[in-house]
């Protein structure tokens, strides 16, 4: 029996979690809960389109078989100590898959953890919200992963494939897993921090106009460092973004920007805090970055979530 180790059950990690439950082949879900959380999930559960799931719940530090498969699908900020309570989960074989924006993560958790395998891997379209009621979603999207040298498809990379393709998640296997990881960042920091900032749907973004024009500006930021530092992307990628978001439901709001309605700390550090040091890094001046940063520091500190 394939062993999935979940941390981080919000609405990304939840719609998965569902997912891998309801597919066919038996698979054991461990979410990996400490404290009041881990009561709360034994006691309540977790709610899936409007479906309730009894997952086995593993507190940090509990001896338990290595996992084929963790899952890390926390915020940044959390991400530390994710890895802190990630330990006795990883074993040998363990493939570690971090569903987190930004372009770190992955290094991050294969420093802790040079056992195990860390692709590079991104969430693209999934639609998971988190309310009241629990997690809703119409689509997961796909998971786009690779290895970190391009073109090079590793025996763990194939078996991620296999484990995927058995639990019924869309994905796909990138050729250049590095641009892909770039690209998914040019995304977030364009229309996730501008409708963070405007608390706007997608609407504002869909035609013409200073929200798009200030999104726009945050990307060429980012094709500019993403070059320097020998990722190809380029003007033609900011015009699929913009291909991308008309299709998106106006109404609907980014994470970033729901975290921003709901006064929650954003993931500004791995956005336009990303593209700042790595611009300066490069001799890349990035003020449109480095105004939004200033901007979701100073929201953070007003809020009280510095």
């Amino acid at each position: 029996m394939t062993t999935v180790s979940i941390i981080g059950l919000g609405a990304i990690g939840a719609a998965h979690a569902a997912q891998i439950a309801d597919a066919a082949p038996p698979t054991r879900i461990r979410v990996i809960a400490a404290g009041q959380r881990a009561v709360r999930l034994r006691s309540d559960g977790v709610t899936v389109n409007r479906r309730r799931y009894d997952f086995e719940v593993v507190e940090p530090g509990e001896a338990v078989e290595p996992a084929d498969l963790v899952i890390v699908a926390v915020k940044h900020h959390d991400l530390a100590e994710a890895i802190e309570q990630l330990r006795g989960q990883i074993g040998q074989r363990t493939i570690i898959c971090s569903l987190l924006n930004g372009i770190t993560s992955e290094h991050e958790l294969a420093a802790a953890y040079p056992q195990a395998y860390v692709p590079l891997a991104v969430s693209v379209g999934i639609d998971a919200v988190r309310d009241a009621g629990g997690v809703r979603f119409s689509s997961l999207g796909r998971i786009e992963f690779g290895d970190a040298m391009p073109g090079h498809q590793t025996e763990e990379v194939r078996r991620l494939d296999a484990m995927l393709t058995e639990f019924g998640i869309p994905h796909l296997i990138s050729p250049d897993a590095p641009r892909t990881l770039w690209w998914k960042l040019l995304l977030n920091v364009g229309v996730n921090q501008v409708s963070a900032l405007l608390e706007a749907p997608y609407r504002l973004f869909q035609s013409e106009g200073p929200a798009r024009e200030l999104m726009v500006s945050a990307q060429r930021e980012v094709v500019a460092v993403a070059q320097a530092s020998g990722v190809n992307l380029s003007e033609s990628d900011i015009d699929q973004m913009i291909g991308i978001i008309g299709g998106l439901g106006p109404e609907n709001f980014t994470s970033m920007a729901q975290d921003a309605l709901a006064h929650r700390r954003t993931e500004v550090d791995q956005f336009a805090g990303a593209v700042v040091a790595r611009g300066r890094d490069y001799g890349i001046d990035t003020p449109v970055n480095r105004v939004l940063l200033q901007a979701f520091l100073a929201k953070h500190e007003l809020w009280g979530v510095a």
